[in-house]
């Protein structure tokens, strides 16, 4: 009897994380199932649940779309998500390590500033950063879809975090060897806190693949565009390109997806260490 309750309660956990999975899995599905069609087929009244014909010469055909350069913002993105998460995690380490590790006057304050930093709306400073971005002659190049985004006081708290609870006894035995604060957090803090830098890596990577209103107003060419111009332009006011928008979009989806799987148990392990360490 007392099996019972518990053989069903698994069973009853079973079906609630099939039931979200498959609800999970239904924008994906809805992607390839569109990429795969013709606009007639998207849009028509009788749903199918695949096309009766697939039409994988889409794919090719987003590529050699002239009005859209779809490899190029790919590669925009690329670029500039590698720059800004490598760039981010650079300067947040060394914040977060600064603010738990080396004694200064008014370190809380510093902190304080920072975590006050996070209740500032971006839109209240996206007018002032677009005036520099301008100013500097930054408009649509590397530097000024780059540069501005760098700096992320959540990065800077989640390391802070982290290395609050970082072995003391590594630090001080980096010491004894004669190292100082910089080459112990190169040569002993860095190597030890994979979990945590690939957990604000992912974070700030998505964050900087994702953006859309800063790589619109700066990169104003053409050439300049990310992947999430790329999909804002297969909709305009005159149509809207459904086929090519579900393709482009199922592409742009699969590098995420696959930083996802390689780094998930990093992602995880660092979230949770950063959590509760204080």
């Amino acid at each position: 009897m007392i099996g019972q309750p518990r053989g069903l309660a698994r069973a009853l956990r079973l079906v609630l994380l099939i039931v979200l999975a498959v609800l999970f899995l239904i924008p994906f599905y809805l992607l390839v199932r569109n990429g795969l069609a013709t606009d007639a087929d998207i849009t028509a009244p009788d749903w199918t649940f695949f096309p009766h014909v697939l039409r994988w010469d889409n794919i090719p055909q987003l590529f050699d779309d002239p009005t859209v350069p779809m490899a190029r913002a790919l590669w925009n993105s690329t670029v500039i998500a590698v720059l800004t998460t490598g760039g981010t995690l650079l300067v947040a380490s060394l914040a977060g390590y600064g603010l738990a590790r080396v004694p200064y006057p008014y370190a809380n304050q510093v902190f304080y500033a920072i975590l006050g930093t996070l209740m500032i709306p971006s839109a209240v400073t996206f007018v002032p950063s677009f005036v520099l971005v301008s100013s500097l002659g930054w408009i649509s190049t590397l530097r000024g879809l780059v540069i501005p985004t760098l700096f992320s006081g959540f990065a800077a708290f989640l390391f802070r975090q982290y290395f609050l609870g970082f072995p003391r006894e590594l630090e001080d035995a980096a010491r004894v060897d004669g190292l100082g604060y910089w080459r112990t957090y190169w040569r002993i803090v860095v190597p030890n806190s994979t979990p945590v830098f690939a957990a604000v890596g992912a974070v700030v990577f998505l964050g900087s693949w994702n953006s859309f209103l800063w790589p619109l107003v700066i990169g104003q060419d053409q050439q300049a565009w990310t992947v999430q111009v790329a999909l804002a332009s297969f909709i305009t006011a005159q149509s809207v390109n459904l086929h090519e928008l579900f393709v482009a979009a199922a592409v742009s989806v699969l590098p995420l997806l696959v930083a996802f799987v390689i780094l998930q148990r990093h992602i995880i392990a660092g979230v949770e260490r950063s959590g509760t360490d204080s």
